[in-house]
């Protein structure tokens, strides 16, 4: 034996919102579907995706720096009010 562990690489993403970089594990898929952010929690929808933690504080902040259009290469603004619905029962569980 060579005495080398055989450890797999996690993959990383970056959080368009605070731009942190973290395991693809802990931050959640965003796809935009027509003019709509559409959370994507199993990774599995198609088209172009962007992460961000699955927090209200980096979803602001992504929407604030206008980071979805420019993840997304929409031209227009997307909506965020499904995204943030989805995302507000998260917030109140964490203390």
């Amino acid at each position: 034996m060579s005495g080398r562990t055989q450890a797999r690489a996690c993959p990383e993403r970056t959080c368009v919102g605070c731009r942190e970089r973290a395991a693809k594990s802990d931050l959640l898929r965003i796809v935009a579907i027509e003019d709509e952010c559409v959370p994507d929690p199993r990774g599995t929808l198609p088209g172009r995706g962007a992460y961000v933690h699955p927090a209200v504080v980096c979803l602001d902040q992504a929407v604030r720096r206008r980071a979805f259009p420019r993840a997304f290469r929409s031209a227009g603004a997307l909506d965020t009010t499904g995204l943030r619905n989805a995302l507000a029962p998260e917030a109140e569980a964490t203390p």
